[in-house]
């Protein structure tokens, strides 16, 4: 882990989601899916991109909003949504 005190505000925020992202990944990935950060905005939204089965999956969407992003934000409180991107 990098050392957190060196780190600017944005850096320390995109470690953190990236720590959370890593916890849901492995079950993302048992559906043959992933995710990937694209962007922090500066309002606090996280784009990602769902790669492998996830994209384009009917059931994105849902997997998106009741478990990616709820597990960003009790990760990372002060996140506001997360919305997917191409």
């Amino acid at each position: 882990l990098l050392n957190l005190y060196f780190m600017t505000e944005k850096e320390q925020l995109k470690e953190r989601i990236t720590n959370a992202l890593n916890k849901i990944r492995p079950f993302l990935q048992s559906d043959g899916g992933d995710i990937d950060l694209v962007e922090i905005t500066d309002d606090n939204t996280i784009k990602v991109k769902l790669q492998g089965a996830c994209h384009g999956c009917p059931f994105s969407i849902q997997t998106l909003k009741a478990g990616v992003e709820q597990a960003i934000i009790r990760e990372v409180p002060e996140i506001k949504r997360v919305i997917a991107v191409d």
